[in-house]
């Protein structure tokens, strides 16, 4: 049936496979958009002791796509005080960093031969950190685009928050490279397989590197502190806090374009839950039921693509959790955290990861 394959050249071959797993990432990051919406919605009325969206289809399962449908047929109206260039931009420029970065997240191992990442950069997470910076120039063309002073002071709060946690976020990646000696994600999760050797068999402690030492626990809690306020959401949503800023940055949109800061926010929290995954627990690794070895047979391979998207779920979980169970922190605060606690934690935990690599040479 796919004998056709063969008769390509190995560059037609490239192009074909590289184009079936961008369509393949595409698609479930499109999908976990939509159902963490449905996800936030349900589990919120859970705490308040509501019913949350149950009308469309059975348990409200087709919310998301009655969401789409009226974020599509709704008026897309553009004020006339906007600044109408980057006001069209903004959006999308939300938007795509989550989309770029997805192409160097290893989400499995290999099926077919065809290893289960689109683009296995050498300097992964350099061109992660790269790109997750572009995203806060929607945010500020979006509050100087509306020409409007609460989306004005939501896009500079913004800029000032993002900026300051994208410095401590990156630090704090620094001792896992000094530990792994490789920028490449698959070469990170690769160094995270397998148990540690000195327990029993039928108690497997992962591999994988928040378990190995203070120092890269350390590095995990400052990086989900910074995902956190780089994705603006609570107790770092301070850029579109309702009571104060009506909104913040995306005030004057409606219809698609409000729907594009929407899911770029929800596309990078599954972004950032996917980097730590990657990072911090052993991406598609599982320390049980051998499947902490690489597999080339298509069971295997789905298997740890499920084991992937089973931990991204969790921290999804625990990102809905928190916005509807902590308080927003003041400015101030958010800053104080940033600045003197944050940064100064991230660059002590990289000498002090140094020079105990330094002793153990």
């Amino acid at each position: 049936m796919f004998d056709w394959i063969d008769s390509l050249s190995p560059s037609q071959q490239f192009v074909l496979f590289s184009a079936i797993k961008v369509a393949a990432a595409f698609s479930v990051l499109m999908f976990m958009v939509a159902y963490v919406v449905l996800l936030e919605r349900r589990l919120c009325a859970f705490i308040q002791d509501r019913r949350g969206p149950n009308r469309a289809g059975p348990f409200g399962l087709l919310q998301p796509a009655a969401d789409a449908v009226k974020a599509f047929l709704k008026e897309d109206f553009t004020p006339a005080h906007v600044r109408k260039v980057f006001y069209w931009l903004a959006p999308a420029i939300v938007m795509m960093p989550a989309l770029i970065n997805v192409a160097i997240i290893p989400f499995g191992s290999k099926i077919g031969g065809q290893s289960m990442v689109i683009a296995d950069l050498n300097v992964g997470i350099l061109y992660t950190f790269g790109f997750v910076s572009l995203g806060v120039y929607g945010i500020i063309l979006a509050g100087y685009a509306a020409n409007s002073k609460y989306p004005f002071l939501g896009g500079i709060r913004s800029t000032a928050q993002m900026i300051s946690y994208e410095i401590s976020m990156g630090l704090s990646v620094i001792p896992i490279l000094l530990l792994v000696g490789n920028l490449n994600l698959s070469e990170i999760i690769r160094y995270q397989s397998g148990t540690v050797g000195w327990l029993p068999a039928w108690l497997p402690l992962p591999n994988w590197l928040v378990f190995q030492s203070p120092m890269t626990f350390l590095a995990f809690a400052i990086f989900l502190g910074a995902a956190f306020a780089e994705t603006n959401r609570t107790p770092f949503d301070l850029p579109e806090a309702e009571q104060e800023l009506a909104g913040g940055y995306n005030v004057e949109y409606s219809s698609i374009k409000f729907a594009l800061f929407f899911m770029g926010e929800y596309a990078n929290m599954i972004l950032a839950s996917a980097m730590m995954v990657t990072l911090f627990f052993g991406g598609w690794t599982l320390p049980v039921f051998g499947l902490d070895q690489p597999a080339t047979t298509l069971p295997g391979g789905l298997a740890h693509i499920a084991i992937f998207l089973a931990k991204v779920f969790a921290f999804l979980v625990m990102f809905v959790w928190v916005r509807w169970m902590w308080p927003r922190f003041r400015y101030d605060q958010l800053m104080d955290l940033g600045w003197r606690r944050f940064i100064p934690l991230a660059l002590a935990n990289i000498v002090v990861t140094a020079l105990v690599l330094w002793l153990k040479a």
